[in-house]
């Protein structure tokens, strides 16, 4: 059985008498005529944190739009705190008292920490002005445990930090039901620790808060309950996490058996990249880069470990020349890209999987088959500058969703549509092209569950042994020693050790991150 640490006892247990704190019942929910909710049902108490889990597509994400006010139910009921309400936009739920943290980030990129929040707050809040949004954003963070900078831009914040950012958001606004989708998925271990502990507390205080997530880790130790979803569907609702154990919540979520793949890695062969001296002064807002220097080998994965905000994000932005580098090179296949554009770095062989699918790898707005052709219209495949071939656009987009198994897919479906695990197959199916000899991937499962996250790093793998070479930069220290040749350790924009998968230890890795060594 799941080892259980904070188990609250079972329903109305510290509230008794109270009615649930959010119900749902009988929720349909169609896109495009497709459904993504069927008759599904979920109960929140008051007091408890409760785990709701599924596979990218089970409709996990979609219900809690639903409570969230993002979506509107075809069907069904819903309650707040006892009271009929179905909240027609989030603005409503956020007066009703429900406030929901999504995977994909919600903020305006141009604007600060501060003017963020006071654009979330409205012209009827007390906090009016930059200052006392500044102070209120800096005494809730210090609560949390979240570090966060009221005066910096959005845009120059790493990905863990606009989670950070999002997280002390929607508390700030009153939530007293709270909706965390995938909230530790760009978090360190430590982060993870702190946010979940502090979320136990709330809920402990009389909060109720819902936990999207994948980690069993996560719901052993944090959660009181537990509801499953499948196709849509509520396969188990609310059952307490000490009575079902690990094995029974994959069967569940699955519906069938995920096959591990025992396919060796490629040995290492000529160097594909190659990166000396690279270095980026710091400005106000980044951290920088110190003087990297690694090699990257044909058929081998390097994996790149490090808590977030130390120069991963400013790493991806040289390599694919989105910003420059004050001094260093980069050379791939011999061939020197320092200062070659996007486009010419991407016509040498370079890939790259972003650590926000939806931010910097896809369009929402576009459908599937435009989502892909993205990268092929300049080089003419489908047509010249003034005219798209939508015939051959469409049937490049069949075989993808065919090969990549994109499921619920269409060549015309908007790719906002697809659950989080599908849309990364998308990005795959552009990125893993024939061209490739040096992917970049940047948390390539981030929030998935555990049949995309296999997907993932199965075509990865695949594409390794095919002679590219990959690296992967990740917070998630599981998916880098689960792909790696080598691993490097980032701190402080410098990498601060490196050693073959063989010679990785927790406490050398725990070291290098404290920066002890």
């Amino acid at each position: 059985m799941i080892d259980t640490l904070h188990q609250s006892g079972g329903r109305g247990t510290l509230f008794p008498g109270t009615p649930p704190a959010l119900d749902l019942k009988g929720i349909d929910k169609a896109f495009d005529g497709k459904p993504a909710l069927v008759d599904a049902s979920f109960s929140l108490e008051w007091g408890e944190v409760h785990a709701i889990v599924g596979e990218n597509g089970a409709g996990k994400s979609t219900l809690m739009n639903v409570a969230a006010g993002v979506y509107a139910a075809d069907g069904g009921e819903q309650t707040i705190d006892g009271e009929a309400r179905s909240p027609r936009s989030p603005m409503e739920a956020t007066a009703a008292g429900l406030g929901m943290v999504h995977q994909h980030f919600r903020l305006v990129q141009s604007f600060t920490v501060s003017q963020n929040m006071l654009l979330s707050l409205g012209r009827d809040s007390r906090i009016r002005t930059p200052a006392q949004a500044a102070a209120a954003i800096a005494a809730k963070a210090a609560e949390v445990g979240l570090p966060v900078d009221p005066a910096r831009v959005v845009a120059d914040l790493s990905t863990a930090e606009r989670q950070r950012v999002e997280i002390v958001r929607v508390l700030l606004l009153g939530a007293r039901i709270l909706i965390l989708d995938e909230p530790t998925a760009v978090l360190s271990e430590e982060e993870a620790k702190m946010l979940l502990s502090f979320v136990r507390r709330l809920a402990r205080q009389g909060h109720a808060v819902v936990l999207i997530t994948h980690k069993f880790r996560e719901v052993a130790g944090f959660c009181d309950r537990i509801t499953i979803m499948r196709h849509g569907k509520t396969v188990m609702a609310g059952a307490p996490v000490a009575d079902i154990d690990e094995g029974e919540v994959a069967r569940l979520m699955v519906g069938e058996a995920l096959a591990v793949s025992e396919r060796p890695l490629s040995s290492p062969g000529a160097v594909n990249l190659s990166v000396s001296g690279l270095t980026q002064k710091p400005d106000r807002f980044g951290q920088g880069l110190n003087a990297l220097n690694f090699e990257l080998h044909a058929g081998e994965v390097l994996g790149i470990a490090g808590v977030g905000g130390n120069g991963q994000e400013e790493l991806v932005a040289c390599l694919t020349g989105l910003s420059r580098q004050d001094q260093g090179s980069i050379r791939l296949g011999g061939r020197d890209l320092s200062r070659a554009s996007p486009y010419d770095r991407r016509k040498a062989g370079l890939r790259i999987i972003p650590s926000d699918r939806f931010e910097t790898g896809l369009v929402r707005e576009l459908s599937i088959e435009e989502n892909l052709a993205l990268t092929q219209v300049a080089k003419g495949n489908f047509g010249g500058p003034f005219f798209l071939d939508r015939k051959s656009m469409r049937h490049a987009a069949i075989a993808a969703i065919q090969s990549f198994d994109i499921r619920g897919a269409s060549p015309e479906r908007t790719v906002a549509l697809l659950s989080g695990g599908n849309a990364q197959k998308v990005l795959l199916a552009r990125e893993l092209d024939a061209g490739m000899k040096v992917l970049v991937a940047h948390s390539p499962s981030r929030g998935l569950d555990m049949k995309a996250t296999l997907f993932v790093r199965n075509a990865i793998k695949q594409a390794v042994e095919g002679g590219a070479a990959c690296l992967l930069i990740s917070e998630d220290l599981n998916e880098v020693l689960s792909l790696s040749h080598r691993v490097a350790v980032m701190n402080r924009g410098a990498i601060a050790g490196c050693r073959a998968i063989g010679d990785v230890t927790p406490e050398w890795i725990g070291a290098l991150l404290a920066g002890h060594v």
